[in-house]
């Protein structure tokens, strides 16, 4: 099986860069709210050794942005962390890691890799393969990117979110962030090219909502839904606290 990877109106000036999600105290709102998400619990500290199968293609789901097998992007947590702890016992599992990428395979990975990840996740080292991975891969292009389109905290952090379930590029039977972007594109400007950031960010949710609906396994758009729209809708730009959403029917607050 091929794995399918990968309100208020407010002027634009409301997004400045002064509200960057890249400050320690809004990068850890963005991780507790894609943890209600991908985890079902704000602790998201406490994803680095989850692990399991959730039926979506892409084999292997883990740790704390959901890094896959079939994808490729948990294969450069383990590589990067055998970098820094060459003896570690995931080393033994990347010949097969390589092997699986691109599909829902778990040969040569099963129990003994799923076991083996949740006893490293107690590693400094390997939470701190996950932090940087997530950053390289999700975080850091995001945000990049949202800033250079002149979008506030909020707008990084939903762009920041796309890149974690769609990934950048398209892949076959699914849209990446790049074509969900183009797409909002068509429908609004982005205030760094002088349009208006709620109407720009309202375009995008509703390319990104297009976009989940053609993949089975994203067909639930509360995240969309009932948290981004929900900040949204207040006009809060910045993703200032509280924060109060649901993601899958259970509600959520920060304070």
């Amino acid at each position: 099986m091929l794995v399918l990877c990968a309100g208020c109106s407010t002027s634009s000036a409301s997004g400045s860069a002064s509200a960057g999600l890249d400050g320690p105290t809004k990068k850890d709102i963005a991780m507790r709210l894609v943890s209600s998400a991908e985890n079902s619990s704000l602790d998201w500290r406490a994803q680095y050794g989850y692990i399991e199968d959730i039926g979506d293609g892409r084999g292997y789901t883990a740790g704390i942005v959901g890094f896959c097998t079939g994808c490729g992007d948990l294969l450069h947590v383990v590589e990067r962390y055998t970098k820094a702890r060459p003896d570690n016992a995931l080393a033994r599992f990347l010949p097969a890691l390589r092997a699986v990428e691109g599909s829902d395979s778990h040969q040569g990975l099963g129990s003994a890799f799923t076991t083996a990840w949740k006893k490293a996740a107690e590693d400094k080292a390997l939470r701190a393969a996950q932090d940087a991975e997530r950053d390289r891969i999700y975080f850091t292009p995001a945000v990049s990117r949202a800033k250079a389109d002149g979008l506030g905290a909020l707008g990084q952090f939903i762009y920041y979110d796309a890149y974690v379930m769609h990934g950048y590029g398209d892949a076959k039977g699914s849209i990446g962030f790049r074509t969900i972007r183009e797409n909002a594109l068509r429908e609004a400007e982005s205030p760094e090219r002088g349009g208006d950031e709620t109407a720009y960010l309202d375009a995008f949710l509703d390319a990104r909502v297009a976009a989940m609906r053609r993949e089975p396994s994203h067909t639930n758009t509360s995240r969309i839904d009932t948290e981004q729209r929900v900040f949204l809708d207040r006009g809060n730009l910045d993703l200032d606290p509280p924060l109060d959403w649901k993601t899958y029917g259970d509600s959520y607050h920060i304070g």
